[in-house]
């Protein structure tokens, strides 16, 4: 019965329209992130980068090639949108983008996570069977349908995403529109808009929507009486998450995924008019049908898992950020703190003093003082600075931080030697301070 579900094969029509978007936003988001000045702010300007835990040993590349690194990707986009060495392309876009997601956590969103999920999802996937340059190319590859899976996949993986990020919404802050109010008050410069923006009433409307769409987008565009009200409102939802928000290709790849919900007939008749189109629903289980299997079994499970990974370390995310990316939790809290350091040499017990600026961007200095995993990276850096110098030290740090407007609170044991501690991975670091 599984893999009648599993491997009954439906139209593709889908799947190749999703391809050609896919790509196109691919080549976009590389080759905007040279024109914005995100490569250079992000990757080419900082001394230091800030990479993901047990990642540095992945850094950027020297001098300006970067700037070609991302031209790669680019062209990588094209070959996926145009379907040419299709598994190059798409798993070359793979790896170079997770690498530069693991390089660099200072521009983290979960996009950037999906966008990373997704390109070795499409590795696995027979988009480039019709519509293809691969396909003209070589005909035999040529074919109107894919199995069911290759649409389940992403319903599947857009449940989690956006079911967490309901949840996650459930909270008093969140609830009182007192987040959205924060995160409004930066846009009151906008043209037009800027002074509607901060309407209390709206802020209440964009928290409550903000909770119901994300729990209910899935289920309502599954459900054929909802779905064209659903497509509308998620077209909505998503132009106004890219003008105000400002968050790249997202907006425009989460309505592509609107494809895998709508009916074959109608995705051909609006994109491919001149393909057939495929009725039968033939059932056809391929020999590794048991790997594929696994392999998705386990992947979900670890999708499903990872976002509850917080309630297992002590005290709120919201506080320690312990367990909050690669969670869904998304434009959830705004943040702001202080830190400073005090270096001390044990040897002649004198201290030495540490301009942040001479070693980081405004940037990273904005998130060094309210996520703990920089100041521990941070101070790692300054101990194997002073290391290399022949220095015997001590570091230490009187950090504050507020959450969602409230009074600042002491975030760091200032009596902790921050040199000697090492990072806890998967429980609660105890030199951070409870929220309460």
């Amino acid at each position: 019965m599984i893999n009648a579900f599993l491997y009954k094969q439906i139209d593709n029509s889908s799947l190749v329209v999703f391809r050609i978007i896919f790509g196109l936003l691919c080549f976009l988001e590389s080759v905007g992130a040279i024109f914005t000045g995100w490569v250079k702010k992000t990757l080419i300007e900082p001394e230091f980068t800030f990479t993901f835990l047990g990642f540095e040993w992945l850094q950027p590349l020297p001098g300006n090639w970067m700037y070609a690194y991302y031209v790669v990707m680019g062209v990588f986009g094209l070959l996926i949108m145009l379907g040419y060495k299709y598994r190059l392309g798409v798993l070359g876009f793979a790896i170079m983008w997770s690498a530069t997601y693991f390089m660099q956590k200072t521009s983290y969103n979960n996009h950037y996570y999906l966008l990373f999920l997704l390109s070795f999802i499409m590795v696995l996937l027979p988009a480039n069977r019709y519509a293809s340059l691969d396909a003209k190319l070589n005909p035999k590859i040529k074919s109107i349908s894919m199995p069911n899976w290759c649409r389940w996949v992403f319903i599947l993986q857009l449940l989690i995403v956006y079911t967490y990020a309901s949840i996650a919404k459930i909270y008093p802050d969140w609830l009182d529109a007192s987040v959205i109010k924060l995160l409004m008050q930066s846009k009151s410069h906008f043209p037009i808009v800027g002074e509607l923006l901060q309407n209390s009433s709206l802020h209440y409307f964009i928290a409550y929507s903000g909770i119901l769409f994300d729990g209910l987008v899935i289920p309502l565009l599954l459900f054929k009486p909802t779905r064209k009200l659903m497509f509308f409102a998620s077209i909505f939802f998503h132009l106004f998450n890219s003008f105000i928000f400002h968050i790249g290709i997202f907006p425009y790849l989460s309505l592509a995924f609107c494809l895998f919900f709508f009916d074959a007939k109608t995705i051909r008749n609006i994109f491919l008019k001149k393909k057939a189109l495929y009725t039968e629903g033939d059932v056809i289980t391929p020999s590794y049908s048991n790997i594929l299997k696994v392999t998705f079994g386990v992947y979900f499970l670890i999708q499903i898992a990872l976002p509850l990974r917080h309630h297992f370390i002590t005290d709120n995310v919201l506080w320690t950020e312990e367990g909050h990316r690669l969670s869904w939790r998304m434009m959830l809290r705004a943040k702001s703190g202080s830190i400073r350091f005090k270096v001390v040499d044990n040897d002649s017990n004198q201290f030495i003093p540490i301009k942040l600026s001479d070693y980081l961007t405004a940037k990273q200095r904005r998130h060094l003082s309210t996520k703990p995993d920089f100041i521990w990276q941070f101070v790692q850096r300054l101990k194997k600075q002073f290391d290399e110098e022949g220095k015997n030290i001590s570091i230490y740090a009187t950090c504050y931080v507020s959450v969602n407007g409230k009074p600042l609170k002491r975030f760091i044991n200032p009596e902790v030697d921050l040199a000697k501690v090492d990072w806890n991975y998967f429980e609660h670091n105890d030199w951070l301070l409870p929220s309460k």
